[in-house]
């Protein structure tokens, strides 16, 4: 089950709005970082929706690793994206914990994934996304950790083509996100809180499509409320 027909990740989005509206909840100083760094995780998928032999997904993927790491300690190449970051987000974030994204982005590439490998994919990609946006935001969340987990693995869930993938990777975000939602989300924090929130609803059965009245509702609720 390699990158391009194993886990096969498939990302149609339509969700860029209802994200644009969760990063508002931001301070105003760390919303373009937050917008970097989403873009990162989108590349970074990208990548495995897109090239069919592990090999070069893997290729690819090392590319990205390297070139974050590198940013700690050299300019950033004439990559846009890397570019961003090295602005936005390197000067509070090292590029060694962004390289965590690519290494959970790799685990996709095991031809014999299992909910070890889910959730370590979970840990990886989520866990350092989310911590980097908590340093942007300022904040400390004790629940990040799982908030990161259930949000990778919702996401995962929604655009695996594994029939047996899907299911396990949902059934394992709604244990961490479940978990994340019990405490109350600290003011600066309430974007990583909304993207929280949007993951558990984009999992839950006969779930309303982004943009529905009730779901701007609830993640207005989140705003004020934290919960």
């Amino acid at each position: 089950m390699g990158a391009g027909e194993g886990a096969g990740y498939h990302d149609p989005d339509g969700r860029a709005e209802e994200r644009a509206l969760a990063l508002r909840y931001a301070p105003a100083a760390a919303r373009d970082g937050l917008a970097a760094l989403l873009a990162l995780d989108a590349r970074l998928g990208a990548i495995l929706r897109t090239t069919r032999e592990p090999l070069i997904g893997q290729m690819r993927l090392t590319w990205w690793h390297q070139a974050l790491v590198a940013l700690d300690h050299a300019p950033p190449p004439a990559e846009p994206m890397l570019q961003r970051l090295a602005d936005l987000v390197v000067p509070h974030v090292a590029g060694a914990r962004l390289a965590m994204m690519v290494e959970g982005w790799e685990v996709l590439l095991d031809p014999e994934l299992d909910g070890a490998a889910l959730q370590s994919h979970g840990d990886l990609r989520g866990g350092a996304l989310f911590g980097a946006m908590a340093t942007l935001c300022n904040s400390a969340v004790p629940q990040l950790a799982l908030a990161g987990r259930g949000w990778a693995l919702a996401d995962l869930s929604r655009h695996v083509r594994d029939p047996r993938l899907a299911p396990m990777a949902r059934h394992l975000a709604q244990d961490a996100l479940r978990a994340a939602m019990i405490d109350r989300w600290p003011t600066r924090a309430r974007a990583i809180g909304a993207l929280t929130r949007m993951a558990w609803m984009d999992i839950q059965d006969r779930a309303r499509p982004p943009g529905h009245p009730a779901r701007a509702a609830r993640l207005l609720w989140h705003r004020l409320s934290g919960r």
